[in-house]
C-alpha cells in the first residue's frame, strides 16, 4: 500500500515538473526571436503556478481531517497573499490558525 502512494507520488511530481518545464523550454527551441505578444508571454509565465495550484489545492480541504480548520487556514493564507505578505508569512500564519482551530475544536 505504501509504495503504491510513494509511485503516485513520484509520477505526479514527474508530470508536474513535465508540465511546467515544457511550455518555459519550448519557446527557446523553437523560437529564436523574443516573443513579443503579450498573451503568449503572460500564458508561459503564469503556467507553473496554475498547475501547482491545480495539483494541491483540492488536497488543502482534506488534509487537516477537519473541514473547520482547513477552512479558516485557507481563509487565513487568502488573505495574506492579497495583502502582499511573504510565502513564510502566509504559510506560518495558516498553519497557526489551523492548529489553534483545531485546539478548539
Amino acid at each position: 500500500m505504501e509504495s503504491l502512494d510513494m509511485k503516485r507520488a513520484v509520477i505526479c511530481i514527474f508530470l508536474m515538473a513535465l508540465v511546467t518545464y515544457v511550455p518555459r523550454v519550448l519557446p527557446l527551441t523553437v523560437f529564436r526571436k523574443q516573443i513579443r505578444s503579450r498573451y503568449i508571454r503572460s500564458f508561459l509565465d503564469y503556467t507553473p503556478y496554475a498547475v501547482l495550484v491545480a495539483m494541491t489545492f483540492p488536497d488543502v480541504f482534506t488534509s487537516t481531517g477537519n473541514l473547520v480548520s482547513a477552512l479558516a487556514g485557507t481563509a487565513t493564507a487568502f488573505v495574506l497573499s492579497y495583502y502582499r505578505k511573504g510565502l513564510v508569512t502566509v504559510a506560518c500564519s495558516a498553519i497557526a490558525v489551523v492548529y489553534i482551530v483545531e485546539l478548539l475544536l
